[in-house]
């Protein structure tokens, strides 16, 4: 396990403070505000640690708010809004200086046995170890650019590899520009065995491409065209257990974009081709003068 890891799963480690209060931190890093998926996670560790331990997240709905201040800790309400016999929904709100920065609605059930199907089919695509790793992707495209150095070479947490192209390829080249992304993901070290763990981890990677497949058809990219983005609102589907230290191949497109927003929309496969997660997200687009 890579120390990058680490450190996340030691920030997916909240604090709690009080009943059904819990608190997180921020990397240790200059950014400006913070990840959404980070903020989503470590909701959705608190809500966890409210609930029976045989009861899995099934599904959770989240809006961004304001954006989150990496300097402070961030405080994780709980709101225990039932407990059924099979399924237990919990509300979190994220406050920082003494507002709401994010809210989450997550449901948990039993396990329980019921009619299958599985309409969706995993792309056909190359095996993620024939595909380059992130850093060597970035240097294809930014070569010795001082300026993209210590973003390219610092240790990362999720192993991540581009099936599709990256924004800053389809912005310089509009054969390139598609309204999907394709990448594979998985945690870069073997991880315990609780399943809320694999949950969150995907959770918080899946915040990772979606607003970039709504720049793709557009020929945008972070850091070079005039324009500033950010998640919205947020919601995922956990169909069945999976791992997040094994491949899941993350298959996204964005069916519309307007009015300073856009809609994207994703499924996670195993590397066996099972469907494991939904996700849909919008994003706000908006053009800047620069």
């Amino acid at each position: 396990m890579n120390e990058a890891l680490k450190e996340l799963l030691d920030l997916l480690d909240l604090e709690q403070i009080e009943l059904d209060i819990f608190r997180g931190r921020s990397p240790r890093e200059r950014h400006q505000r913070v990840f959404g998926g980070q903020v989503a996670a470590q909701a959705l560790v608190a809500a966890g640690r409210t609930v029976p331990s045989d009861r899995n997240v099934h599904s959770l709905h989240a809006y961004f708010i304001r954006p989150g201040d990496p300097s402070i800790p961030i405080v994780y309400n709980v709101e225990r809004v039932r407990d059924g016999r099979s399924f237990s929904t919990r509300r979190v709100v994220a406050v920082q200086h003494g507002k709401a920065i994010f809210t989450m609605s997550a449901s948990f059930q039993i396990q329980e046995e019921g009619v299958q199907h599985q309409a969706a089919v995993m792309p056909e695509v190359p095996d993620p170890t024939t595909l380059p790793e992130y850093a060597e992707k970035m240097g294809k495209i930014f070569g010795d650019d001082p300026g993209m150095q210590e973003w390219m070479n610092r240790p990362r947490p999720v192993d991540l590899r581009y099936v599709s192209a990256m924004t800053w390829e389809a912005e310089r080249d509009p054969e390139l520009r598609s309204a999907e992304t394709t990448v594979w993901f998985r945690c870069d070290g073997d991880l315990p065995d609780d399943p809320l763990l694999h949950v969150v981890l995907a959770a918080y990677a899946s915040d990772f491409t979606l607003v970039d497949t709504v720049l793709l058809p557009n020929g945008l990219a972070w850091g070079v065209s005039p324009m500033m983005g950010a998640s919205l609102d947020h919601a995922m589907w956990f169909h069945r257990p999976f791992r997040a230290d094994e491949w899941l191949l993350y298959a996204q497109e964005s069916p519309w974009s307007g009015g300073a927003r856009g809609l994207a929309r994703g499924q996670m496969f195993t590397a066996s081709g099972e469907l494991v997660v939904s996700v849909v997200q919008e994003c706000m687009i908006r053009m800047t003068d620069r």
